[in-house]
């Protein structure tokens, strides 16, 4: 469904989706937004008519994104309030600034910055490390990380453990959907769903394997085992939809020969 169809349906109904798929009966949201269920059932069936201000209500109880709030008020027949701000724009030198200084500041261990589909807008020096002999229609201007990883011409042949790798990835992946409902995120979950993989692991919620603290990327690199674990920050409290949707993504050594060997490099 395009965002012109989203925008065109009625309000209720995308509030309904929004509990539905929050799996929140009416009675559940009315009492987390202290309205009455019989006028949270007249918003959904359009015999009500939100005011601005009960929509956003309605969105932070539903822990709606901040691009899908803009979309409830259009539909609504309100303007937008969350400005969405080109990344290269003046207005976000300091977010730029920001962003830099935590990939420079990791090397020499890899860190790239992604939007909400998981689309490549920037990555320190070590990264190129991790993806060296990929496919080079892989890794250009539209580079997807996640494609990147699992793809049978991306890293996938040097990942060791490329099963339990994509079971982290696609799990990872399903969990955001829960949260967004992004059909774009849907079909990314499934063309990666259907790449090749000899490595079989249970396509489910992971289970501990060996003495793992978290799941370690498990790569080949100059004939030698490096381990990685990651972590994933996002800003606090943002305002802008540009800014809520950027995702950093920083490796760490996971043991000492990875530490070692990423150090002198």
């Amino acid at each position: 469904m395009t965002t012109a169809e989203i925008r065109q349906r009625p309000v209720g109904e995308l509030l309904r989706q929004w509990r539905e798929h929050r799996r929140l009966s009416q009675l559940e949201l009315s009492n987390k937004a202290e309205v009455s269920t019989r006028h949270l059932s007249f918003l959904e069936t359009g015999r009500s008519t939100p005011s601005r201000d009960m929509v956003l209500h309605l969105a932070d109880r539903l822990e709606v994104p901040l691009r899908e709030r803009n979309t409830l008020l259009v539909s609504a027949g309100y303007a937008p309030v969350y400005t969405r701000t080109a990344l290269d724009s003046p207005e976000m030198a300091q977010v730029r600034e920001a962003v830099r200084q935590i990939l420079t500041g990791h090397d020499p261990y890899p860190a790239v910055v992604v939007d909400r589909h998981w689309n490549l807008l920037d990555a320190n020096s070590s990264a190129s490390f991790l993806t060296a002999g990929a496919a080079e229609h892989l890794t250009g201007p539209s580079t997807n990380v996640l494609r990147l990883a699992l793809h049978p011409e991306g890293m996938a042949p040097q990942i060791i453990n490329h099963g339990e790798w994509r079971s982290h990835v696609l799990g990872q992946l399903r969990r955001q959907l829960e949260s967004v409902a992004d059909p774009e995120l849907t079909a990314l979950y499934e063309e990666l769903r259907d790449y090749p993989c000899a490595d079989a692991w249970p396509d489910i919620e992971l289970m501990p394997a060996g003495d793992n603290l978290v799941v370690p990327l498990r790569i080949r690199r100059c004939d030698v085992e490096l381990s990685f674990f990651s972590t994933i920050a996002t800003f606090g409290t943002p305002l802008d939809v540009t800014v809520a949707e950027l995702v950093i993504e920083s490796f760490f050594p996971a043991d000492e020969v990875t530490r070692t060997f990423m150090t002198s490099l």
